[in-house]
């Protein structure tokens, strides 16, 4: 690639463009039990990994991912019991070894586990080689720790490479969540050829990051009120169940897992539960089922 983007020709700035694309809409005519709506809870079960990625090993830093695995966990874990609502866990393999039993414990709560990446990487500063390399070992972890090989995955941090779609086939995975051409699922184009692998599309606004998130030495402050975030997500809910689509929230446990923060959460899942025609869904059922009713 040479020059500046304005001056590439149109060979150059469209190959980019559609070197992966959204293809087929695949938002089903309708979801099991008659429900109006399928609501997709994910959980980035990220603790001390963003921080060990960048070299940070203080205990400062440890304790704060520390807090999701100790606390946020089994605090999400008791809340999702409480409302029988099943989500899936994307979980970096180093996070699962740190955490002896936590895969377990989803698993038999009867969540879905997912990759994450090994270490929480940024896919985009490694090699093909390399990304290829921790996304198969991260695989094994995962498989060994749950019992079940994951058919999903979400890259750390959304980053997605010009290789990770290829990678991902070559995984044999069924979906990705990492991208966000839509509000419901779609089959990924991959210059311009169908792949068979869905997106279940993420967005910042449905994500808790972007509001919550605090780093003392720089100016990332937390400046949205939790209630503020229980606003956008309920209105967020209430059109997708307008629309009979996908209600998909992305969450990690040491952001979301704190009191005033988890009491919203627990706000919003009284008011989806007030509805009778709802579907709780991990990820992979949502793609199931989606695929089901499009072959």
């Amino acid at each position: 690639m040479t020059g500046q983007p304005w001056q590439w020709d149109e060979p150059t700035w469209r190959g980019h463009v559609e070197h992966v694309r959204a293809g087929r809409p695949l938002r089903p005519s309708s979801w099991p039990g008659g429900a109006k709506v399928a609501v997709a809870l994910s959980f980035d079960s990220d603790h001390e990994t963003p921080a060990l990625r960048d070299g940070e090993t203080l205990p400062g830093k440890m304790a704060q991912g520390e807090y999701g695995a100790r606390v946020g966990v089994p605090r999400i874990l008791k809340l999702l019991d409480k409302h029988n609502a099943p989500a899936s866990f994307f979980v970096p393999a180093v996070s699962a070894l740190l955490h002896d039993g936590e895969v377990k414990s989803y698993v038999d709560a009867g969540h879905e586990v997912a990759l994450h990446g090994w270490i929480h990487e940024r896919n985009t500063a490694l090699t093909e080689t390399e990304e290829r390399d921790l996304a198969f070992r991260a695989a094994d972890v995962l498989e060994r720790l749950s019992g079940t090989r994951p058919v999903g995955i979400r890259t750390p941090s959304w980053d997605f490479s010009a290789h990770t779609l290829a990678i991902t086939r070559e995984l044999g995975l069924k979906y990705d969540s990492s991208l966000m051409a839509d509000d419901d699922c779609y089959e990924l184009l991959e210059h311009g050829e169908p792949t068979g692998v869905v997106e279940l599309p993420v967005e910042w606004i449905r994500d808790d990051a972007p509001y919550f998130m605090m780093d003392r030495f720089a100016s990332l402050r937390p400046y949205t009120p939790p209630r503020g975030v229980l606003s956008i997500w309920r209105d967020e809910f209430d059109a997708a169940h307008a629309e009979g689509g996908i209600f998909q929230l992305t969450m990690h446990p040491h952001i979301i897992g704190h009191r005033s923060r988890l009491a919203v959460l627990a706000e919003l899942l009284d008011h989806i539960g007030g509805h009778d025609d709802v579907w709780f869904a991990t990820h992979a059922q949502i793609v199931d089922h989606v695929l089901e009713e499009r072959s």
